[in-house]
């Protein structure tokens, strides 16, 4: 998604039509109290706070004050003033939820230290949604300030973040703490459905699944257009930041940070990460210094516990075959997990019914995960029994890292391996002036990816 574009969110009345049938059952919201470890004792308002101002994280606020008409966004923080004025201002202006928000210039903080200060503002909770390099730091400080999180996918760039936040889900665990990530899919009626019937056996024993992200480059910042517009130079830290997508310690490379979508269904399928990798993939057509240093495109072959494969692939070139979707194929049926059917073979596809359909008020093309993740998680924290989705977030975020590191490296990975031993890409010590890693492409075959 581009950082920058437009944001076309829905209605408070699309909200509501959405939520009349959540699994989790709508009647919560409003008629039960929110746990006790979420606010004041006496205080039915759940305050947020807002890291990362961007276009996600704009979005996510927004969906949030939707799902719930008791929230109010209490702060917000960004490393850059102009983002964060953006979101704001953005927010503010649209009706059904201008109400809701009660920014004051005092609760808006700047720079690497922001989160800390939002943490700090008074909050219940907060959604994360900064390049996800500097998600595990914000994630294990808000848990061990007590604070329910809503952050976005992936979870981490490197497998020591990916650690660091195995180890603050525990931690948020044991504080009954709601975790929510941004793995909408698992909120969408048809993809519920049709993983509910593949699991129970409808098309036999899994025999393997394909996944694919394979499309154009959602957004790119060149540094010359940026300079023009600023005015001024930029430093290597600030021009990463703005252009965060393509440094792998900040964005983990498309594998990571956009085809964890479909991975994540593959790994919900079958209950669990796989065993190990391997894959290829390289940098073709997308080249230049405002490219970075990721890849344009991998090719993996992951492989469970017991024997099943998944194939994946991601692409980022004009002018070739797209797909965004997933399948399965099993012993006795086939499935295009996507667009829920079902089917003995690819020739006799049916699409899936059952209760869990219904909660798409506006049928199964006008489902919206975004939204549905929210109101799932206030009617979960409301209710006293938070969801956690912490674990899953981390070990499917590991799963593309894992990918990640097969293709760059050209080796086979074992996924012990990838999270106990894999490189640490983000920087301890931040700062606008700091010397950010500099760009190096990836060469299979020399390239080291465990220490």
């Amino acid at each position: 998604m581009n950082n920058d574009s437009p944001i076309i969110l829905p209605s408070r009345r699309e909200f509501v039509k959405l939520s009349t049938a959540t699994a989790i059952g709508s009647s919560l919201l409003g008629t039960l109290g929110i746990h006790r470890s979420a606010h004041a004792a006496g205080d039915e308002t759940i305050k947020l706070g807002l890291v990362g101002c961007g276009g996600r994280g704009t979005g996510a606020a927004a969906q949030a004050l939707q799902a719930d008409s008791n929230t109010k966004l209490v702060a917000m923080g960004d490393v850059f003033e102009d983002r964060l004025t953006g979101s704001r201002r953005n927010l503010e202006k649209q009706a059904d939820i201008g109400a809701q928000m009660a920014i004051n210039d005092d609760k808006c903080f700047l720079g690497f230290d922001a989160y800390k200060k939002v943490i700090e503002a008074g909050v219940d909770m907060v959604i994360l949604a900064t390049p996800p390099g500097f998600r595990p730091m914000q994630f294990a400080a808000a848990v061990a300030a007590g604070k329910h999180v809503f952050m976005e996918k992936p979870v981490a760039t490197d497998a020591p973040g990916v650690r660091t936040v195995l180890e603050a889900t525990k931690e948020a665990k044991k504080k009954n703490l709601l975790v929510g990530v941004g793995l909408q899919r698992h909120h969408q009626p048809t993809y519920i459905e049709t993983i509910k019937r593949l699991q129970d056996g409808e098309i036999g024993d899994i025999v393997c699944t394909r996944v694919y992200w394979n499309g154009t480059t959602p957004w790119v910042k060149e540094r010359t257009k940026l300079e023009e517009q600023y005015g001024r130079a930029l430093t290597d830290m600030e021009y990463q930041m703005r252009n965060w997508y393509y440094f792998t310690w900040l964005g983990g490379d498309h594998i990571v940070e956009q085809h964890i979508h479909n991975i994540d269904v593959g790994n919900w399928l079958m209950n669990g990460a796989p065993v190990k990798a391997n894959g290829m993939g390289g940098c073709e057509v997308r080249k230049g210094p405002d490219y970075g240093e990721t890849f344009d495109h991998h090719c993996v072959e992951f492989e469970y516990e017991n024997g099943t494969k998944m194939f994946s692939q991601c692409r980022h070139i004009p002018g070739c075959w797209n797909q965004v979707a997933e399948f399965a194929h099993g012993t006795k049926g086939v499935a295009d997990i996507s667009n829920g059917k079902i089917g003995k073979d690819f020739n006799s596809l049916s699409e899936v019914g059952g209760e869990n359909r219904a909660r798409g008020a506006r049928g199964r093309k006008g489902e919206n995960g975004h939204a549905l993740e929210h109101v799932d998680y206030f009617a979960s924290l409301r209710s006293g029994n938070p969801i956690n989705e912490g674990e899953w977030g981390a070990m499917s975020t590991m799963t593309a890292i894992l990918g990640r590191m097969a293709t760059y490296s050209g080796k086979e990975v074992m996924m012990k391996d990838a999270l106990e031993r894999g490189l640490q890409l983000v920087l301890k010590d931040l700062a606008m002036d700091a010397t950010p890693p500099a760009p190096s492409r990836a060469v299979p075959g020399l390239t080291k990816v465990l220490s």
